[in-house]
């Protein structure tokens, strides 16, 4: 009679974590689009100023948008818009910035993904290598070229690769949207989060080849290869997953520096865009896209990791 007890506490304690994330993903979300508008808001100029011309146009304009209201009323008058997801209109595009945010964030999160799942399937697979084997050439090639990799930010790669690509054609760096256009922002993001998982996996399954049950598991004469593959890679998912959340949030925050150089139309080139023009409603858009994205990936990486490790509800509470 107490196993369906112990389930039902286990599915109150798992929903209860889950909703608590799901709390500080939105106020993640909310904390970063008012802090950018704000930021964006008190700096010196505003988007009337960036016209030129005319003082007395720049005034009409000014006053238009609302841009010659008190501080503390602009900001009000966003959030009341804000509670029935109404980002206001964009300046520079006069079109809703929801619908702007929305158009670039689909390539964002494609880019993004693309990015993620190639660093999963080289870092992953890298990562079991050099944790179960203590050393040889290839273990000191992949160890090498990871040390290389995460001394490089994203930047400075994104701008070989353009380079190699102007230089080689092996890939487009402009023209319409396609998968081939994504090979170089996607391989200036995952290489460097390819070289992370490596090392972090690397260090997980070391932790669990250690552990008491896989020596007896290799005692018993198990082939090292399955305890490798079958039961210590198991074991080490759970660092793994905690890890994921984190590295989403530098993944999207990496991808605005490569989505310029690569003049990949994403958000972050949208930001920059709207930091030129000092487009306050569509700064604030985009720093709430990018928030979510984060909020999401962690919110994703913390119930998975939940779900394989009960325990982790206990320490969140």
């Amino acid at each position: 009679m107490a196993r369906p007890v112990d389930s039902v506490s286990r599915s109150v304690r798992f929903t209860r974590f889950v909703v608590r994330r799901l709390a500080a993903a939105l106020l993640l979300v909310f904390v970063v689009a008012s802090g950018s508008l704000l930021l964006a808001q008190v700096a010196p100029g505003d988007y009337a100023s960036q016209m030129g011309g005319d003082p007395a146009v720049q005034a009409a304009e000014r006053h238009r948008l609302g841009l010659d209201r008190p501080l503390v009323e602009q900001y009000a008058g966003w959030l009341r818009r804000s509670v029935t997801l109404d980002l206001g209109d964009s300046f520079q595009y006069r079109r809703p910035v929801r619908d702007i945010v929305g158009e670039r964030a689909r390539n964002t999160a494609i880019l993004a993904f693309v990015a993620l799942m190639l660093a999963t399937v080289v870092g992953i697979p890298c990562g079991i290598l050099t944790g179960s084997r203590r050393g040889g050439v290839l273990v000191g090639s992949v160890r090498a070229a990871s040390l290389v990799l995460l001394s490089v930010p994203p930047l400075i790669t994104s701008i070989l690769l353009v380079t190699l690509a102007v230089r080689t054609g092996f890939a487009p760096i402009s023209g319409s949207l396609s998968g081939a256009r994504l090979i170089v922002p996607a391989l200036a993001l995952a290489l460097p989060l390819a070289a992370t998982l490596e090392r972090l996996q690397a260090q997980a399954i070391r932790d669990a080849l250690h552990r008491p049950n896989m020596f007896a598991a290799l005692a018993r004469g198990i082939p090292r290869r399955r305890v490798v593959w079958h039961h210590a890679w198991r074991l080490s998912l759970g660092s793994i997953l905690a890890i994921y959340g984190v590295m989403i949030g530098s993944l999207f925050s990496g991808s605005f520096a490569v989505e310029i150089v690569t003049s990949w139309p994403g958000l972050g080139d949208l930001m920059r865009q709207a930091l030129t023009v000092r487009d306050t409603n569509l700064v604030a858009g985009c720093a709430a896209a990018g928030a979510l994205f984060l909020a999401l990936g962690v919110l994703a990486a913390d119930i998975a990791h939940a779900a394989i490790d009960p325990r982790v509800e206990g320490d969140a509470a």
